[in-house]
C-alpha cells in the first residue's frame, strides 16, 4: 500500500477568472469563510497547491527489498503452520516418534499398539539366555532363574507422550531415542545369580604368558612345544552395579556388557611367540649328549623341556632359563660311575697302636661348568654335545693332617669290671660306636651325637637300668658301665668335663664321685660330654672283653693327673622295700651319703699345677629289698614263715 496523497487535478491552462462560475455543487457552508485569509494562511495554501502540481516520486530500493522479505517470511510461516498441522494429524499416536524400546521401534504408535508390538518382539526373549560380555568372557545368564521379568505398562509409560513443541517434533525426524525397559525382579535373587556367574565363569586369575609341551607318542622323549597365551586376570567387583545394568539392558539384542576390574600380566603374546620360535622350539628339537670319562648320558627333549623355566622380562618379553638341578637329575645315573668318592684319613687301631689310614681325594662332576654352554648348544641344529667337567675335592681330614695330630701314645686309660648278662651286650654295642673317634684340639665329644638312636635295630636289648642288676628293665640298660669307663679315661687324660650325670646311688665297682650314666630309670638317653683341652689331637680306643670294659685315650701326653676323694658325710639309712615274685632279688641295701672328688692337673713338662676341679656328689640310699611279701608258700597245717 502506497502512502502518497494526490490532490484533485486542475487545468492549469484555464485563466483564473474570478468571475468564472464554478462547476458542481456548492461547497458546504462550513467551508465558507466569513473572513478573508491572512497573509500566513494564504502563503501556506500556495505552497500546498504548488506541491500537488509536480510529478509523483517512485519508492526506494530498500523499501522494495523489505517488502519482499516480509512477503517470503509470511509464506514460509504459513507453510510451516500447514505442515505442523498435517504432522499432528498423521502422528496422532501416544508414543513419540523415534522412540525404541530394547531396539524395537514403537514411535508414533498408540500405547496399546506399542505394547502389542513389544510383546510380539520381546516375549520370545524373556526366556532366552541373556548374552553377557564381561572383559574377555562371553557367557549367558538364565533370566528365569535370576528372577528377571518385564513390567509392560511401565515400559510404555516410560516412553512419554507426543511433544507439542514444534522444534522437538522436527528433531524427531532425524534421531531415535532408546528408553529401555522397566524390569521387575527380586534384587537379592538377581544379585545371587550374578555372584554365582562371576565365581564360576567371569572371574579368573591372570595367566602369565608361557610355553607348554606335549609328549609325542612313541617319540622316545620327543615333545612339541605350544604357546600359553597371556591373559589378564579379571574380577567382577560391583555386583549391585551389575544388577542395575542387567535390569536396564537385559533384553537388548546386542546383549549386556558388565564392567570388570583387570589384573594385567607382564608378558605379551608377541614375547611368548618370539621365545617359542627363537629359543624353545630349537632347544627341544633333538637330544643332547653328555660325554663323561668312561660313560655318556643322553639328555632327551622331554628332560630339556622339564628343566626349562619361564619368567617375565622387560618390555613384555619371556625369559627362558634351564634349571641345573633338573638337568643334573636327568643324567646323573649314567654318569655317577665316573665319579669317585673321597675318604677322610682315619685313626685305626691295629694291635695296640693307632695307625693313620690314608685319605682319598674325591672326584665329582662340576655340574655348573658342565651345563654352562648348554643354552648355546640347544640353539644348534647339529653338534649337540657337552663335555662333562670334573672337580677334585680334598677330604676334611687328609693323611697329612691326621699325622700332624700327634696321636702316638696313651694319655688316659681306665678299666672297669663286673659286667654280666644283657648289660654286657649293651655296653659292647655302645663301645663299638665310640671306638675310633678322633677329636682335634678344642673339639667336644657328645655321646648322644656319636651314638644316635639306641633301639633294637641298633643292637640294644632290654636290661636292668643299673649295672648291678637293680632298677627297672629298659632298652640299653647297663650301658652306663661303658660311659663310666669312658669318663674316667678322659678324666686321667686331662680332658675337660663338659657335662655328665652320676648314678642315683653309689655302685661299689666305681670310684666315688667318678661315675656317669648313659640311660635314666625311664629309659631316656643321658648325654656325656668332654672337650679335648690338649694341644694334640686325641683318639678313643674301646674294648669289651669278658666282664671288663677298657677305654684308652691316645694323643701326645701333656698332663699328669692326681685324684683325691673327700670325706663321706650326710649318711642316710637304706629304706626297706618289700619284694615279691620269682624275679625278686633280695638286697641288704646301701646307705646314701655325700662326698666329693678333686682332680688336680699338672703340666708334665714343668710340673706346675694347671687347674684344680672339685665335684661334690650326693648319692641316695639304695633300698633294702626283702623278698616273699605278698606270696604265700604255706601248706595246709604248716606254720607261717616269719
Amino acid at each position: 500500500m502506497r502512502e502518497d496523497q494526490h490532490w484533485p487535478e486542475r487545468d492549469v491552462d484555464l485563466p483564473s477568472d474570478p468571475e468564472t462560475t464554478a462547476v458542481g455543487p456548492p461547497p458546504p457552508a462550513e467551508f465558507l469563510l466569513d473572513e478573508p485569509l491572512d497573509a500566513t494562511e494564504d502563503a501556506l495554501v500556495g505552497e500546498l497547491l504548488e506541491a500537488g502540481e509536480g510529478p509523483v516520486a517512485p519508492p526506494s530500493p530498500g523499501k522494495r527489498l523489505l517488502a519482499r522479505a516480509f512477503m517470503i517470511a509470511g509464506c514460509v510461516l504459513g507453510v510451516g503452520v500447514l505442515l505442523y498441522g498435517v504432522d499432528l494429524i498423521i502422528s496422532a499416536g501416544d508414543v513419540p516418534r523415534g522412540v525404541t524400546v530394547a531396539g524395537v521401534e514403537v514411535g508414533g504408535l498408540s500405547r496399546d499398539e506399542a505394547e502389542a508390538k513389544l510383546r510380539r518382539e520381546l516375549e520370545p526373549r524373556l526366556t532366552q539366555p541373556v548374552p553377557i560380555e564381561a572383559g574377555d568372557v562371553r557367557t549367558v545368564l538364565d533370566p528365569a532363574q535370576s528372577g528377571l521379568g518385564l513390567d509392560w505398562p511401565s515400559t510404555i509409560a516410560q516412553a512419554g507422550r507426543q511433544p507439542l513443541d514444534p522444534v522437538e517434533r522436527v528433531r524427531s525426524f532425524f534421531r531415535t531415542r532408546e528408553v529401555g525397559v522397566v524390569t521387575v525382579t527380586d534384587p537379592d535373587e538377581l544379585h545371587r545369580s550374578i555372584a554365582r556367574l562371576a565365581d564360576t565363569r567371569i572371574n579368573h586369575p591372570p595367566t602369565e604368558g608361557s610355553i607348554g609341551f606335549v609328549t609325542v607318542p612313541g617319540g622316545d622323549g620327543a615333545v612339541n612345544p605350544y604357546p600359553i597365551e597371556p591373559r589378564d586376570g579379571q574380577t567382577l567387583v560391583d555386583v549391585k552395579g551389575a544388577g542395575d545394568i542387567l535390569r536396564a539392558t537385559w533384553l537388548d539384542k546386542s546383549g549386556v556388557r558388565l564392567p570388570v576390574a583387570l589384573t594385567p600380566v607382564k608378558v605379551t603374546s608377541a614375547g611368548v611367540h618370539s621365545a617359542l620360535d627363537r629359543l624353545v622350539a630349537p632347544a627341544v628339537a633333538k637330544p643332547v649328549t653328555l660325554h663323561g670319562d668312561g660313560a655318556d648320558a643322553v639328555l632327551k627333549p622331554s628332560a630339556i623341556a622339564a628343566a626349562l623355566k619361564f619368567s617375565p622380562a622387560d618390555g613384555g618379553a619371556l625369559k627362558v632359563e634351564a634349571d641345573p638341578a633338573k638337568l643334573q637329575q636327568a643324567v646323573r645315573d649314567p654318569l655317577v660311575t665316573t665319579e669317585k668318592s673321597g675318604k677322610d684319613a682315619q685313626i685305626v687301631f691295629t694291635g695296640d697302636a693307632p695307625v693313620v689310614q690314608p685319605s682319598e681325594d674325591a672326584r665329582k662332576i662340576d655340574w655348573n661348568r658342565t651345563f654352562q654352554p648348554l643354552m648355546d648348544v640347544l640353539a644348534k641344529p647339529d653338534g649337540r654335545d657337552l663335555t662333562v667337567r670334573y672337580q677334585t675335592a680334598r677330604p676334611r681330614t687328609t693323611t697329612e693332617a691326621a699325622n700332624a695330630l700327634g696321636i702316638k701314645e696313651v694319655v688316659g686309660e681306665f678299666t672297669t669290671s663286673g659286667l654280666s648278662g644283657p648289660a654286657a651286650t649293651n655296653a659292647r654295642v655302645m663301645a663299638a660306636e665310640v671306638n675310633g673317634v678322633v677329636l682335634r684340639p678344642g673339639e667336644t665329644f657328645s655321646l648322644n651325637a656319636r651314638v644316635g638312636a639306641r633301639g633294637r635295630s641298633e643292637g640294644y636289648v632290654p636290661a636292668p637300668v643299673n649295672e648291678d642288676g637293680y632298677g627297672p628293665v629298659v632298652l640299653g640298660g647297663g650301658a652306663s658301665q661303658f660311659t663310666t669307663t669312658l669318663y674316667n679315661a678322659a678324666y686321667f687324660a686331662g680332658l675337660t668335663d663338659a657335662g655328665h650325670t652320676e648314678h642315683s646311688y653309689h655302685l661299689d665297682r666305681y670310684p666315688v664321685a667318678r661315675d656317669a650314666v648313659a640311660v635314666s630309670d625311664s629309659g631316656a638317653a643321658v648325654d656325656l660330654k668332654f672337650t679335648n683341652s690338649l694341644s694334640s689331637g686325641v683318639a678313643i680306643q674301646t674294648s669289651v672283653s669278658g666282664d671288663s670294659v677298657t677305654v684308652k685315650i691316645w694323643g701326645t701326653k701333656q698332663f699328669r693327673v692326681a685324684s683325691s676323694t673327700g670325706e663321706l658325710s650326710g649318711f642316710q639309712p637304706p629304706p626297706l622295700e618289700p619284694g615279691s615274685g620269682p624275679d625278686c632279688r633280695p638286697s641288704s641295701g646301701q646307705p646314701g651319703f655325700t662326698t666329693s672328688d678333686t682332680r688336680v692337673v699338672y703340666d708334665l713338662a714343668t710340673g706346675a699345677e694347671v687347674r684344680r676341679d672339685t665335684r661334690t656328689v650326693q648319692y641316695a640310699p639304695k633300698p633294702a629289698v626283702i623278698c616273699g611279701f605278698g606270696v604265700s608258700s604255706e601248706q595246709p597245717g604248716d606254720e607261717p614263715v616269719r
